[in-house]
């Protein structure tokens, strides 16, 4: 039959046709001679033209939905069941719309002789590069379903330590919108009612109190206009959020708060050592884990630093001393975890047990910061009650004394 397949070469160009088969391994097998790797094959008058664009479609795949991909294709594998079986029972399983279809696809790739690895490629946004990494190394060892658990552990430890971080600011964001709420009603709603009290006796107002009726009567008179400055306020800060300099700009200011700036310092030293020990633990070249590493971690400082640590190490320079010329981003625990490991030829299992100990400090900072966050959040709502409190207060002493 005929058979339409796609395939790497030893340069690894992707190229496409269609050939005679009596089915998808026969033709892997004669391709394989002609040193090409077929990543996908199906029946030639089957083939779905739209299949990508149709998957995107779809709603996003979460963290959690990786993590026990990872996890359970280890597990069914561990288990002696093949990787073609396998997918099936994962793509059945998973309840993400969007991720069947890809794991469909990947099982498809898979079966028409294509590596995972290659399969995995093909969805970047979805499946990590470190994981394409470690899967890649695990085929070529035999060591499959242990890369797939360290894999899932990888994931599960960088999950937790976003998710700690992001819990131990919803508390503060929530705090904060509320206020930004309720003194936009008071400012709408109440005070041009105090306005009109104090301008029918015509008495003296201090400059707090005329501050707050000048902004009272702006936003009471403009609500159309409030309201447009509003979403561009917050269009404004998504836009710099996502834009290339205003990430910039975050990272260095998250570096420079108190206590912010030394969370920071333990949650991407963690991150960089677990993602190091585990590339290395799989068979991932030391250059090859570096690059990889600099595209996990978020922070263009440390990206800076991965990104000079592949060079310095391909010149012979150790990774230990790298991190000993940046200790304003580095603590000092991580070069000296990292020069016993490279004296010891242990620097995964060193790297992993930094990585805990800092992912253990982070867990407590992040269980604390509610607490040290909270007289903070008192002390701005008690300035904020107390400035409202004296700009109508003072008034109705002046009215008390007009009175009488």
């Amino acid at each position: 039959m005929k058979l339409f397949f796609r395939a790497k070469n030893e340069k690894g160009e992707e190229i496409s046709g269609e050939r005679e088969a009596t089915d998808r391994f026969a033709l892997a097998r004669d391709l394989r001679t002609e040193g090409l790797t077929v990543i996908y094959a199906e029946p030639a008058g089957k083939r779905k033209k739209t299949k990508i664009w149709q998957i995107d479609l779809f709603g996003r795949v979460k963290m959690k939905d990786k993590i026990v991909f990872a996890s359970n294709l280890s597990a069914m594998i561990s288990a002696g069941l093949s990787l073609s079986r396998s997918l099936e029972v994962m793509e059945r399983q998973t309840p993400n719309k969007r991720f069947k279809k890809i794991i469909h696809d990947v099982g498809e790739r898979v079966d028409g002789g294509g590596t995972l690895s290659d399969s995995l490629a093909n969805y970047p946004k979805v499946f990590p590069e470190v994981f394409v990494a470690m899967v890649s190394t695990a085929e070529e060892s035999g060591k499959l379903p242990e890369a797939l658990k360290s894999v899932s552990e990888q994931l599960t430890k960088s999950y937790d330590l976003q998710r700690k971080v992001k819990g131990a600011m919803i508390y503060p964001s929530v705090i904060v919108v509320v206020m930004a709420i309720i003194g936009v009603l008071m400012m709408m709603f109440l005070v041009p009612t105090l306005t009109a009290t104090f301008r029918e006796l015509n008495v003296e107002l201090p400059l707090s109190t005329r501050v707050l009726i000048g902004v009272s009567d702006f936003m009471a008179g403009n609500v159309i206009l409030v309201i447009i400055l509003a979403i561009a306020l917050v269009v404004g800060l998504v836009s710099l959020w996502r834009s290339k300099q205003g990430r910039a700009w975050v990272d260095t200011i998250s570096l420079r708060l108190p206590m912010i700036g030394n969370l920071t310092r333990q949650i991407n030293s963690a991150t960089i050592m677990r993602t190091i020990s585990s590339l290395i633990s799989s068979g991932v070249s030391m250059i090859r884990t570096i690059e990889i590493t600099e595209r996990v971690v978020q922070n263009h400082h440390y990206k800076a630093v991965m990104k000079e640590a592949t060079e310095k190490v391909q010149k012979g320079v150790t990774l230990s001393a790298v991190f000993e010329a940046h200790q304003n981003l580095f603590p000092v625990f991580v070069e000296e975890v990292s020069a016993v490991g490279e004296e010891t030829g242990k620097l995964p299992e060193m790297l992993l047990k930094g990585a805990i100990f800092y992912e253990e400090e982070v867990d407590q900072v992040t269980k604390n910061l509610s607490t040290i966050i909270e007289p903070v959040l008192m002390v701005v709502i008690g300035v904020a009650v107390g400035f409202f409190a004296i700009s109508v207060i003072g008034p109705m002493y002046s009215l008390s004394n007009a009175i009488t």
